[in-house]
């Protein structure tokens, strides 16, 4: 019994009074605990404390474990709905052909229409660290490729001989 994520039924109601909706959804007012327990009993039902907030608190009188098998229905559906964003990098480097600039500009695409997130990471090697501005005009070339319907989460910027930002879909509201 341990297990009712907060909801107090039956014996559990500590309250003199409670607000009371019976099986059928109509409201009887403000009764005694006592009573409340004795109608659910009645028609072999439970009484579940469902706004323990509100003063005096709301009862229902209903089939405890359909009501949590529902609860927990809803909870699983909405988490169905829910996607997980990821985020997926592509790497380059500043010497990199225009056929496979945009060959990683569609992969990009696809990953952003997907719904994930880009890191787009620039690799510098050796004395190519001294010209960190043709990575940032590859960054742009990319930027430029992919067009507009994009958010630019970070902007390009060094970290130690990387240089990256990172892409974000435009929500689709």
């Amino acid at each position: 019994m341990a297990e009712n994520k907060g909801l107090r039924i039956n014996e559990q109601i500590r309250v003199r009074e409670v607000r009371l909706i019976d099986d059928t959804g109509a409201q009887k007012g403000i009764v005694s605990t006592l009573e409340a327990l004795r109608m659910a009993q009645d028609v072999n039902l439970d009484l579940v404390e469902v706004a323990p907030q509100a003063d005096p608190p709301v009862c229902k009188i209903l089939d405890y474990g359909k009501y949590r098998f529902e609860l927990e229905k809803k909870l699983r559906d909405s988490k169905k709905k829910q996607k997980l964003q990821v985020l997926k990098e592509i790497r380059m480097q500043p010497k990199i052909n225009d056929h496979d600039l945009s060959f990683k500009a569609r992969h990009i695409q696809d990953f952003l229409d997907d719904g994930d997130k880009v890191k787009v990471t620039i690799r510098f090697r050796g004395r190519e660290l001294a010209h960190t501005e043709l990575g940032l005009d590859v960054l742009n070339n990319v930027l430029a490729k992919l067009g507009g319907d994009l958010i630019v989460e970070k902007s390009p910027t060094m970290e130690g001989r990387t240089m990256s930002m990172t892409l974000a879909p435009k929500s689709k509201k």
